[in-house]
Parts: C-alpha cells; sequence; structure tokens
C-alpha cells in the first residue's frame, strides 16, 4: 500500500533551522514583509545620495557632454574609421541588449517552467531589461552622429516618399529594440500593480500621489487577481519570442554581411545564448549589490537563491561554450583563405588576449568554480564571478566586431583599430544604468511582495512515511 500523505507534525529543533533556510519555508506575517520592504526603500543615508549624486556628474560630463563634443566636432574624434567602421558604439549596442535578456529570462521563462526559486528576484532582473534596453538605444544613437536624423529610421509615410532602407541593419535594430521596449516595460508594470497598491496604502504626501495613479484602483478583489493573472501568463508567453528573436535580430546584423568570421548560420542562438550568459550573470551581481546595501532584503534573498542562478549560469556558459566552438571550428575547417587569416589574428595578433580573456572568463571561470555549492551559495564569490563572465562577454563582442572588422578581402585597408572618445561614452552608459537603477530603488518595491506571500502559502513541509519533503500546492 503506498504510503499517505499527511500534514507535518510540530517541527523538530534540526527540522525548524533547516526550513529557515528556505524563503518559501519561513513566512512571516503579511503586514510586516510589507513593513519591511517600504522600510527599505525609505531608508537612505547621505551615502546612498552621495553616490547618486556623483553618478549624476560622471553621466553629465562622460555621456551628454562628451557626446555633445562628438556632434559639434563629428565623428572623426572617435576611432572608428576605415575598415572597422562599427566600433565600441554597437560592441555597447549588442551588450546592453544581452543584459536586457535577463529580466525576460528570470522572470518569464522561469514562471512558465513554475521554478519558484524566482519569486523574490523576478522585479530586479525585470528593471534590468527596461534600464539595459535604454542604454542600448543610446549607444545606436551615439553610433548614427548625426542624431537628428534618427527618424529616417521609423517606417512612416511623407510627401517625398522617403522610407527608411530595410537592408540596413540600423532600421532592423529600430524595430526590434522598440517592440522589446513597449513590451518588456508592459510585463515589468503587470505584476507591479499589486506592490504599487501597497505602497500607496502605506505612503504619505506626493508619493501616495503617485502610487494611487500607477496603481489604477487596485483593490485585491477576486476578479482583479483572476484578470491580472490572466494577462500576466498571456505576457510571459507572448514576450518569450520576442525575447529570442531581438537577439537573433542583432546577430543577423552581422551574419547577414559576406564578411570573413561573420557569415554563420549559427549566430543567431550564439547571441542568444551569450545574451543570457551575460544577464543571468548581471542579475547575481545585482541581487548582491541589493542585498548588501539596502535593508531587510537579506531575508528575501538568501543563499539558495545566488545557489540556484550559479546553477544557471554553468548550464548557460557550457550552452555558450559549445556554440562558440561550433562556430569556430566549421570556419576553421570549411573556411576560406581569408576567414583563417581572420583565425590566426585572433589567436596569435596583438590583441589576442582579448580573446584569451573571453575564454577564461566565459569558460573557465564558471566551470571551475560554479561546481562547487558553497561557492555558489556566497554573495562575494557570485558577485566576482558574475563580474568577470560580463568582462567576457564584453571582450566576446569587442572581439566580434571591431578586432574582426580589421581584417577583410582588401588588405590594403587594413588598419588597427583604436577606440577615442567612444570609451568616455561607453562610461557614460555604464553610470547611467547605476543611476537610474538606484533611484528605481527608492520609488518602486524592489522585491515582488506579494509574489513571496503567494509562494509561500503555497509551500508546506509534508511526511511521506518516515520522509519529510517539500510539497507544492496549486493556487487558483
Amino acid at each position: 500500500m503506498a504510503a499517505t500523505a499527511k500534514p507535518i507534525a510540530p517541527a523538530t529543533h534540526e527540522e525548524h533551522a533547516e526550513s529557515r533556510q528556505h524563503l518559501m519555508l519561513d513566512p512571516r506575517p503579511r503586514g510586516e514583509m510589507n513593513a519591511m520592504v517600504m522600510e527599505s526603500m525609505h531608508t537612505t543615508s547621505w551615502k546612498f545620495w552621495g553616490i547618486a549624486f556623483l553618478l549624476g556628474i560622471v553621466v553629465l560630463v562622460c555621456l551628454f557632454l562628451a557626446w555633445g563634443y562628438m556632434i559639434s566636432e563629428g565623428l572623426g574624434v572617435a576611432g572608428v574609421n576605415r575598415p572597422a567602421y562599427w566600433g565600441i558604439f554597437l560592441v555597447n549596442t549588442v551588450f546592453w541588449i544581452g543584459i536586457s535578456h535577463a529580466g525576460t529570462f528570470v522572470s518569464a521563462l522561469l514562471r512558465v517552467f513554475k521554478a519558484e526559486f524566482r519569486r523574490p528576484f523576478t522585479r530586479a532582473a525585470e528593471l534590468m531589461t527596461t534600464f539595459g534596453l535604454i542604454q542600448a538605444g543610446l549607444s545606436i544613437f551615439m553610433h548614427m552622429g548625426r542624431v537628428w536624423l534618427s527618424y529616417w529610421l521609423a517606417p512612416y509615410p511623407n510627401a517625398r516618399g522617403l522610407w527608411p532602407n530595410f537592408h540596413s541593419p540600423l532600421a532592423w535594430d529600430f524595430l526590434a529594440i522598440n517592440t522589446y521596449l513597449l513590451a518588456s516595460t508592459m510585463y515589468l508594470f503587470l505584476p507591479l500593480i499589486p506592490d504599487l497598491a501597497m505602497a500607496r496604502d502605506r505612503s504619505t504626501g506626493w508619493r501616495k500621489v503617485v502610487y494611487r495613479v500607477l496603481a489604477l484602483g487596485f483593490r485585491g478583489t477576486e476578479g482583479e487577481w483572476a484578470h491580472l493573472r490572466t494577462a500576466m501568463n498571456i505576457f510571459a508567453f507572448a514576450i518569450l519570442p520576442v525575447m529570442f528573436s531581438v537577439h537573433t535580430i542583432v546577430a543577423w546584423d552581422f551574419a547577414a554581411a559576406s564578411r570573413p568570421g561573420w557569415s554563420s548560420t549559427i549566430f543567431g542562438p550564439y547571441f542568444v545564448v551569450g545574451a543570457l550568459h551575460s544577464g543571468v550573470a548581471a542579475v547575481a551581481m545585482v541581487l548582491v549589490v541589493v542585498r548588501g546595501t539596502m535593508k531587510n532584503m537579506k531575508y528575501f534573498i538568501r543563499a539558495e537563491h545566488f545557489d540556484a542562478i550559479g546553477k544557471l549560469m554553468l548550464v548557460i556558459s557550457m550552452g555558450w561554450a559549445y556554440f562558440f566552438f561550433n562556430d569556430y571550428l566549421v570556419q576553421w575547417y570549411g573556411g576560406d583563405h581569408w576567414t583563417h587569416t581572420l583565425l590566426a589574428w585572433h589567436e596569435s595578433g596583438p590583441l589576442a588576449w582579448i580573446w584569451g580573456l573571453m575564454l577564461v572568463c566565459n569558460v573557465a571561470v564558471p566551470w571551475f568554480l560554479l561546481w562547487n555549492r558553497k561557492i555558489r551559495s556566497r554573495p562575494g564569490w557570485m558577485f566576482v564571478i558574475g563580474l568577470l563572465i560580463n568582462v567576457g562577454m564584453w571582450c566576446e563582442r569587442y572581439v566580434i566586431i571591431p578586432i574582426s572588422l580589421t581584417i577583410n578581402r582588401m588588405p590594403f585597408t587594413w588598419q588597427s583599430y583604436r577606440p577615442g572618445i567612444e570609451i568616455v561614452l561607453g562610461i557614460g552608459t555604464l553610470a547611467f544604468f547605476i543611476l537610474l537603477y538606484m533611484l528605481a530603488s527608492r520609488l518602486v518595491p524592489l522585491v515582488p511582495v506579494w509574489e513571496v506571500q503567494e509562494g509561500q502559502m503555497a509551500h508546506s513541509l509534508r511526511k511521506f512515511g518516515r520522509k519529510t519533503v517539500v510539497s507544492v500546492s496549486e493556487l487558483e
């Protein structure tokens, strides 16, 4: 006769200590959890505002003033020149689009597969999507040079019959990034509504007015919850194809060109996996910073969450390694003379150290460290590993774009790419991303409290014979 499941008896001291390690088995009263999240938003020190002020100065100087100087002087002050017409601007565009994939992957895909460990940090990842896409858009505008003509990218009718050149990758990126930005912002806002209503009921002054408008009159009735869950399920399934299509289109920017090292049919999935590699690593870094700098976040973000993210990083690293060596071996075996010259340039040229650093950070570091559960569970280690992976992924984009453009079928044009003011502008986009994230952490709840509470209601300990297991119930 099969063992009958029954609710567990009062926990022993050891079982109680074990359950406190897991957020879903360590519930607190709803009002207390709401107060903890609101306190983390309202508790700010002079250090926070000092760092925000410094970041604002960096953004002003490195981004807007430097950009204004480049507009007034022309793209000649940047390092782009024949044959490397694409430089750090496009490297940063691909990098930031990759970072933006973290929110969709962590929130939508894990929601579809009902991965319970995602609950406390989905919003932290979703914010990265919106802010990362903003930096990607800025990088494209910088690359255009004459940014005041950017409206030519939009497909609109006009009296002169001018239409965008749909053979241009810039038109592809415009459509893809704007579609993804609109969809991801709506997907960010939907699960935010209940928490905005919670913040509305616990705030005063201008915050209460803002939250009242954004909460859309949400009161938590059964009908409102049903409509919200239906809308979130629709968006979770609908946004996943958009996520994969965006970075596939970015890959086509390169694969559609008949250049050595770029004509590859595997660039689509290769770029998607690379985007997830950098995005999930960035989520780990953000969670470490949030956990260490915001009050009460250690209750919501625990070692179990870093352990789960570490496993994801390890699996994605293996996928990236497969696609990289697949692409490399095919070009090495069947490539023409110029492709072989390019591969040799990657491995032994003056910038071969970037190619080697890419492999060390993207393959060696996660493979050697993330097998260890103790390392995966330690926030400090996860921050370092996530940082190295993002350094490696930035190097990968640098190898693919400006370094690969150095070698073409006209040797008399070969010239090394030497970046100029685009380095300063790249630092500005990074500072702008951090500044937006810091301000958002004080305006919206970074932890989706209702999702955590829902998960805690669904989780319980049950006995099957002599064994105690975690049971997850379906909540309608």
